[in-house]
């Protein structure tokens, strides 16, 4: 088969036709290819351009490849380019000389964009199913341990206690703002190329509208030129996951240093830990640091995406066929991510008694004591102070908050020069009032707002995602 056209005396040089050469990657388009291929020879067919009989003949052996390519018996052929010569020369040694009709009306500048945007959505319908699957893994764990409590950190540092669940709940906000994202490029990549042609449109009255609607499309490309030559809605997809990927490896991030026994919350099952060839004591998160490795390589190919499209004028540039194994690279690796955390996830061992320990160190109850000072009409900054100088009479007898005696609490009341303050440290209640405060439980109960970390607003919050997922 002459893939260079009448235009020219000789076929290309041996070492540019494996240059240009994209059928390794792009063959993951084929079943993309064959759908738009059927649809567009209906299309030929509506416009008078083939008989019925010869779209049965082509659509039937277009059914027939899509059979060949499903049950791997297709032959392809590696000196024809891409995966959309080999198609078109498997059908016509299927159904003869008619395949040869089957582009009228049609260039490979459209075809592979119409594929590519049909591979976008199922794609992305795929990597929505398993963004559910590590939220089901998420929400679940959460169930297994709605009163566990962890320290919440800024800066790496303790900062207050909060409740596992709510933790664990934050990144099934992150996982729904990501499928967000892809289901907005889902849909702006859900319109038909198909019609544009090269760059000017079809030159025959194709019902643009008919075939769109038998592929799925939601509308159509409302410019040939826009059409075929822009590559927006991979860059867009591309961009999705490049942040769901980041999403993962904080994920990831964490859970090698929750693992570490320094650290001791939780335990990775052992179907996602490795051991290492030298040291027999090892039991490495390797899954988890993979992701987080694995981020910086989608985060580059988004970074190549954006580089390759930046400069290039309208109409269709042969360095658009670089577009593919970014994206499909970068899919598979945000697809494969999500499905691995989700089973380290799932089974994941939490240790609550260390996460409750770690919790109580670090004073971080203090601004829970803080608090309870304004409520007493003290101004926040004095109660700040406050609260401080008892962290510092805390660390000085190397006891918690929670632990100081009342001696404690009315001196640190009188060295301050808030009045309310000064006054309240002769109330004989008020040491016990602040030991209160200071308590996890006494800390966790007073973030009493809508998304914060009160165990009645965890558990609705929880109860509301469990729903959501089907989960209990």
């Amino acid at each position: 088969m002459r893939t260079w056209g009448g235009r020219f005396e000789a076929g290309p040089d041996p070492a540019a036709a494996d240059f240009t050469r994209s059928l390794e990657i792009d063959i993951e388009l084929a079943l993309d290819d064959i759908a738009g291929s059927i649809a567009h020879a209906h299309g030929l067919g509506r416009a008078g351009l083939l008989s019925d009989a010869e779209v049965e003949t082509l659509t039937g052996g277009l059914e027939g490849l899509r059979g060949a390519v499903v049950d791997g018996t297709i032959d392809w052929d590696p000196t024809l380019e891409d995966v959309h010569m080999n198609l078109e020369a498997a059908l016509e040694a299927r159904v003869g000389p008619v395949a040869r009709k089957l582009h009228t009306g049609r260039s490979r500048n459209d075809q592979v964009a119409t594929d590519l945007r049909l591979w976008a959505r199922r794609t992305i319908d795929a990597l929505d199913d398993a963004a559910v699957g590590l939220e089901r893994a998420l929400v679940d764990l959460a169930l297994r341990h709605p009163e566990a409590v962890m320290p919440g950190h800024t800066h790496v540092q303790p900062a207050q206690p909060v409740l596992v669940a709510h933790h664990l709940l934050a990144y099934v906000e992150m996982l729904e703002r990501d499928r967000a994202r892809l289901a907005d490029a889902r849909r702006r990549a859900n319109v038909s190329p198909l019609g544009a042609g090269a760059i000017a449109g079809a030159g025959f009255p194709l019902d643009r509208e008919a075939t769109a609607a038998e592929l799925g499309f939601e509308g159509l490309t409302r410019n040939s030129i826009d059409a075929s030559g822009d590559r927006d809605f991979v860059v867009e997809t591309l961009a999705a996951v490049a942040i769901a990927m980041a999403h993962l490896s904080r994920l990831a991030e964490e859970l090698v240093w929750w693992s570490s026994p320094r650290f001791g919350f939780v335990r990775l099952a052992d179907a996602f830990s490795t051991g290492s060839s030298m040291l027999p004591n090892k039991r490495n998160p390797d899954v988890a640091e993979l992701v987080r490795g694995r981020a910086a390589g989608v985060i580059g190919r988004l970074t190549a995406a954006l580089a390759m499209v930046k400069g290039l004028p309208l109409g269709y540039q042969r360095d658009l066929q670089e577009d593919k194994a970014p994206l499909f690279e970068a899919a598979r690796t945000l697809r494969t991510s999500l499905e691995v955390l989700a089973g380290a996830v799932a089974s994941l061992t939490v240790h609550e008694a260390r996460m409750r320990a770690a919790a109580e160190e670090g004073h971080t109850t203090a601004v829970a004591v803080a608090d309870a000072l304004v409520e007493r009409g003290v101004a926040f900054r004095a109660a700040h102070h406050v609260a401080g100088r008892l962290v510092r009479a805390a660390e000085a007898a190397a006891v918690e908050l929670a632990s100081l005696d009342d001696g404690a609490f009315a001196a640190a009341l009188a060295e301050s020069d808030d009045p309310v303050a000064s006054e309240l440290a002769a109330d004989p209640a008020i040491g016990a009032t602040l030991r209160a405060a200071a308590t996890v439980e006494g800390a966790l109960a007073r973030c009493d707002v809508v998304g914060g970390t009160a165990p009645d607003r965890v558990h609705a919050e929880l109860a509301r995602a469990a729903r959501r997922l089907g989960l209990g």
